[in-house]
């Protein structure tokens, strides 16, 4: 038996012997120097978005806040335990980021469970059941289209549940005066696990546009 399992202490010895042997006076200068990431990203805790890894960045580069569908929920200082919010705060209060981002993904399944009107609480707590009730409105409305296939459902919702986290954030008075004094800017994101694509969303439109880099120009549904 061993303290953590054997994968784990692989990849540890692989870590150490490679990436951290690489750079050792990055480590070593975050240690003393501390964090300065200049770009939060709010993403999913699905094992297979890690946006470290879609966005190839390197330690200390970004600061991230991972939970269920990479929600944002609405300023509500009202005593209770509010992780996301904490973190939030912790960004753009202490590290100063300059940029936030809320990373969705393809084939997410807290938005699969908040588009199936008839699954049951994976316990009596419904953790999850509560949680996705942010975007509870939306699901509705989606989950009612019939003319949309099941996968288009999910894709919409995925992406709407982007929108809902951008207008929560700036419920948020330290991130809406920054934003207004421009030194925040908001940005929404869609990853794809199947393709590797990603979809940007236009600030101003709220469309999703891929920037492939062979396109001149970010056209919607390219």
């Amino acid at each position: 038996m061993t303290m953590l399992p054997e994968r784990l202490l692989t990849g540890y010895r692989t870590f150490m012997a490679q990436r951290y042997a690489n750079e050792t006076l990055r480590y070593r200068q975050l240690a003393e120097q501390g964090q300065t990431p200049e770009t939060l990203v709010i993403a999913c805790c699905d094992s297979r978005a890690a946006p470290e890894i879609i966005f190839d960045t390197s330690p200390g580069e970004i600061f991230v806040i991972r939970n269920v569908a990479n929600l944002v929920p609405p300023y509500e200082p009202d005593g209770e335990y509010h992780a996301t919010s904490a973190a939030l705060e912790f960004a753009v209060q202490s590290l100063k980021v300059k940029n936030i981002v809320v990373l969705g993904h393809g084939r997410c399944g807290g938005i699969k469970a908040a588009l199936d009107t008839e699954s049951k609480p994976l316990s009596p707590g419904d953790f999850i059941g509560k949680w996705m009730s942010l975007v509870a409105p939306a699901a509705e409305a989606v989950a009612a289209n019939e003319l949309m296939t099941p996968f288009e459902r999910q894709t919409a919702l995925e992406r709407i549940s982007i929108r809902y986290s951008l207008r929560n954030l700036r419920s948020f008075p330290c991130v809406d005066i920054l934003e207004k004094k421009g030194r925040l800017t908001l940005h929404g994101a869609w990853f794809d696990i199947s393709t590797g694509e990603l979809w940007v969303m236009n600030p101003e439109t709220g469309d999703f546009l891929r920037p492939d880099p062979e396109l001149v120009d970010l056209q919607p549904g390219q």
